[in-house]
């Protein structure tokens, strides 16, 4: 049986039509009628009911087509993993990434990673906070950085680091010397006050900045790095975490001020696993020992 068969099977299966199939697969459409007759002789069965224009699955073909796809799938793990082989890499590690903590020094991260481990093949997926413990758990990646503590007792939960959240506002042009002093009171009645850019601690705060503030409006936006270019425009102050902002103070885009009127949290962030094997153990001993300062 040859694999080519099941892929144009697989292909017409889908779109329903033999013309259709012929030109996704860069073959013509006899050829496609060769392998789909070649395929019905080999197991005996017919898989579709023809029309004019359009066909469809046979009750033997709609039990065939998902065994189908699985003998094309492990086809095609098999040669991903030879290519990388070929390549020179012998092991392989899937992470999942939170977009905030992507944003901060783990790029920096994994590209000393990579050069002190070139035998390791890495696949990065940017993922929220609230899905990464499930594509732990489902086995979907090795390894799940994440900003939600882990509470259950299936995964292995690593702390990485705590973090300090700051008022952060767009930078005003002036020095420490001759610039007035910023009010949290003022700075929150001229600007929109972005929320909701970390999952964790934005209920308790915003309800705590309408009580001590109630005049200050408030901007919903789900993602740090939008958050931080709306405060470099002018749109927005935030309360983000420091280690999320120490690029834009150092380029002068982003000033912290201090806000003594609330007690503001700290945040953690957590590598989960589901297996303590050396590859993810060295992985996040590697990643701790930057300590993301």
């Amino acid at each position: 049986m040859e694999l080519s068969w099941m892929k144009t099977f697989v292909t017409v299966a889908e779109l329903g039509n033999f013309r259709k199939a012929s030109e996704a697969l860069y073959v013509s459409q006899p050829t496609v009628t060769v392998h789909i007759k070649a395929l019905e002789k080999e197991l005996g069965v017919t898989l579709f009911e023809r029309g004019k224009r359009l066909v469809k699955l046979t009750e033997e073909g709609r039990v065939y087509l998902p065994h189908a796809k699985e003998v094309l799938d492990l086809h095609q793990q098999g040669l991903t993993q030879i290519q990388s082989f070929t390549q020179g890499y012998r092991l392989q590690l899937k992470l999942a990434i939170s977009p905030l903590v992507a944003d901060t020094i783990m790029p920096f991260v994994l590209k000393n990673y990579l050069e002190n481990h070139p035998e390791v093949e890495v696949a990065v997926e940017i993922m929220e906070s609230q899905i990464i413990e499930k594509a732990v758990m489902d086995e979907v990646v090795d390894i799940g950085f994440t900003l939600i503590e882990y509470r259950g007792s299936q995964l292995n939960q690593t702390k990485l680091y705590e973090d300090e959240v700051v008022l952060c506002v767009p930078h005003d042009g002036l020095d420490n010397e001759t610039a007035p002093a910023l009010l949290p009171e003022d700075l929150l009645e001229q600007y929109y006050l972005l929320t909701h850019n970390h999952p964790v601690y934005w209920e308790s705060l915003a309800h705590q900045i309408k009580s001590h503030y109630p005049k200050t409006k408030m901007m919903k936006v789900s993602q740090n790095h939008i958050t931080k270019r709306f405060i470099v425009s002018g749109l927005g102050v935030s309360f983000l975490p420091k280690s999320t902002i120490r690029r834009e103070i150092l380029e002068g885009r982003i000033l912290q001020v201090g806000f003594p009127e609330i007690e503001l949290p700290r945040v953690n962030t957590y590598a989960l696993t589901k297996y303590h094997h050396s590859l993810e153990k060295d992985f996040i001993d590697f990643v701790s020992g930057y300590q993301f300062q």
